[in-house]
């Protein structure tokens, strides 16, 4: 039997010991992992509903990016570099009230996928997402923090009036058709998507049914179309809708003119209906935002002209004066003409009965 002798024997040893020691310090600068987790809804400064997840990570030296899924706006995705799933479970269900639930997948051998399924469809203002150094005196370890508000619009935001009503809302333009454009680039198909969906969650916080002509950037008919197709598209979405009570279309105004400034609500006199529905709507936007008031002029617009039911355009204010275009992508700016267009919505059923 071969026998090292001591020497050498205690040679290796220690070098067997080195090369644990190295393999176990490269190891701890590879992979993180994410071996903690909690979520609570908060209440934000004006008193808003947000879903707020700690994920924790054993280092703090994470790589990630956040984004919104470009399919589902309901998706917040993390993507984490360098990561594995530690001691936490795969499937987590959330709240219920803002948050589904959430998944963490292994997309290879280093990077890993958080999917935070919301209840109502995120957007880039209503998220962020930020870190926090671990905590000794609570043992928390280092976290990266997302905190979620769905509800776009305040508290006060409910409006009376509408429950039980059906609405259709057309966000102007989209797809293939921009819109008119501000001096700074802002489209105004954005804007009024952006508009029309707070307006929705508004009403349907109210207990009103909304139909949108459409909930993303796309041609309502298609590609391709003519004019006449498109908007004869999003009329006929309001026709296809059982019910439906009034059609309400959301525009951006624009002007030669760079100083042309204020607020206006078209209709078309089909009956009364439509005149007291622009004038509602007219008076308690003006009412929130503080615009020039240009009142409700009466117009041949294709959408009211055609829609079988009490139609309205609401032309928000003008993306072509530099002042307005910077209040049009304001958060706080269309939370006002939200919930000013739901008020005035709210107070044609109560004035009219409907």
């Amino acid at each position: 039997m071969f026998v090292l002798p001591k020497k050498v024997f205690l040679f290796v040893l220690l070098m067997c010991m080195i090369f644990v020691e190295v393999t176990c310090f490269a190891s701890s600068r590879g992979n993180c992992r994410i071996n903690q987790f909690h979520y609570e809804v908060v209440k934000s400064e004006g008193q808003q509903d947000v879903l707020r997840i700690e994920i924790g990570l054993n280092k703090n030296d994470a790589e990630y990016d956040v984004q919104i899924n470009d399919k589902n706006h309901r998706q917040l995705i993390l993507n984490l570099k360098k990561t594995k799933i530690g001691e936490v479970r795969p499937d987590i269900t959330l709240d219920g009230k803002l948050g589904r639930y959430m998944t963490l997948r292994q997309q290879d051998e280093s990077d890993m996928q958080v999917k935070i399924i919301a209840a109502k469809d995120i957007e880039k203002q209503n998220y962020k997402v930020y870190t926090l150094p671990e905590d000794a005196k609570t043992q928390k370890p280092f976290r990266i923090v997302i905190e979620i508000n769905t509800s776009a619009v305040k508290a006060d935001g409910a409006v009376s009036g509408v429950s039980g009503e059906v609405i259709v809302l057309d966000p102007g333009h989209g797809g293939s058709d921009s819109g008119a454009v501000g001096p700074n680039g802002i489209m105004e198909k954005d804007v009024t998507l952006a508009v029309a969906k707070k307006v929705k969650r508004i009403l349907e916080a109210s207990g009103a049914r909304v139909v949108m002509t459409r909930e993303d950037d796309r041609d309502v008919y298609g590609t391709d179309a003519t004019d006449r197709q498109e908007l004869q598209a999003r009329v006929d979405v309001g026709a296809r809708t059982p019910d439906m009570k009034i059609f309400v279309s959301i525009h951006a105004n624009s002007f030669s003119n760079p100083q042309a400034h204020g607020t206006a609500t078209y209709y078309y006199p089909k009956n009364d209906y439509d005149a007291l529905l622009a004038q509602d709507i007219q008076h308690s936007v003006i009412e929130k935002i503080g615009l020039l008031d240009r009142g409700t002029p009466e117009a041949n617009f294709y959408v009211m002209k055609h829609s079988n039911v009490p139609a309205v355009l609401v032309e928000m204010a003008f993306i072509s004066n530099y002042n307005e275009e910077s209040l049009l992508v304001s958060e706080n700016f269309q939370n006002n003409i939200a919930v000013g267009i739901c008020k005035g919505i709210g107070k044609f059923f109560t004035d009219t009965g409907i």
